[in-house]
């Protein structure tokens, strides 16, 4: 059997020859590939080769950039990078720790004191900001309202009388803040390891408001049997309608480049985060 290009790479960046090696296949949406190694020095490593496709090895580049400005026990330990037409992040190997679903007694409370231990870790180096990363929301549905409708989420009457508040909620998010964010939560990019949450997945870190974090995770965490959204916490309330917003102008899409199967995710994180919205700003449900 050839040895994969990733292994041969991480061989030369960390200095001694590999022993074994398995392809990983992860949960996430992007198309990369991922491999664990064992080095003949002992050390344990997890491999993460980008595809040949936009965005991924740009989504790689954005994510060594966060580790040269983050470190903490919240993220794996940064081994060895390689900038190349598919470039190469090398990180520790994670595989003894637990990895969710399901949901233990404690595991919720421990990726949140992860955050917390997050949001209080300065930047060592610039980063962007939440604001200059507004995502797309309901002032898109409202401008082709197509996609949205298509999912068969809610009819074109409930539309027209839930857009103007909805609209409105979304342009008062108080995105702004100089928190350190992860910008992606969910179980596939997080573990937990001897009782403390670790996260993964950095390429979409920026500064921002912390409740961010808590809105992009917990229709997800409902979604696996967790609590809903303002049951665990209602300090993510202020970003309900955002983050709706964007699973709604995102879902009936034609899947990206890179992601070829995050749009059901999406429509499922919808039909989680759009009562939520609905039940913080007083708008009836589809």
């Amino acid at each position: 059997m050839s040895k994969p290009e990733a292994v041969t790479r991480a061989e030369r960046l960390l200095g001694s020859d590999a022993e074994s090696w398995t392809r990983v296949e992860t949960r996430g949406y992007a198309a990369n590939e991922h491999w664990t190694v064992v080095l003949r020095n002992g050390t344990r490593a997890f491999l993460k080769h980008a595809a040949p496709v936009a965005p991924c090895p740009q989504w790689l580049r954005d994510e060594e950039r966060v580790y040269a400005a983050v470190a903490g026990p919240f993220m794996p330990e940064l081994l060895a990078w390689e900038d190349a037409d598919r470039p190469l992040l090398v990180l520790e190997d994670l595989s003894g720790a637990r990895w969710t679903p399901p949901w233990e007694d404690g595991d919720v409370d421990a990726v949140l004191s992860a955050l917390e231990t997050l949001w209080s870790s300065p930047a060592r180096a610039p980063l962007p900001s939440l604001e200059d990363r507004r995502i797309p929301s309901w002032e898109h549905v409202a401008e082709d309202p197509a996609p949205f409708l298509s999912l068969g989420v809610a009819d074109e009457h409930w539309l027209e009388a839930a857009l103007p508040t909805l609209v409105e909620a979304t342009e008062r998010t108080p995105l702004a803040g100089d928190a350190v964010l992860h910008c992606d939560v969910r179980s596939d990019n997080l573990c937990i390891r001897e009782g403390h949450g670790v996260l993964f997945d950095w390429n979409h870190a920026c500064l921002g408001n912390p409740a961010a974090d808590l809105a992009y995770w917990l229709p997800s965490l409902h979604l696996e049997g967790g609590p809903q959204p303002d049951e665990v916490t209602d300090a993510g309330n202020d970003f309900a309608a955002y983050v709706s917003g964007f699973f709604a102008s995102r879902a009936g899409l034609p899947p990206p480049e890179g992601a070829p199967t995050v749009r059901a995710f999406q429509l499922a994180q919808l039909r989680v985060a759009l009562p939520w919205a609905c039940r913080v700003h007083a708008v009836p449900g589809p």
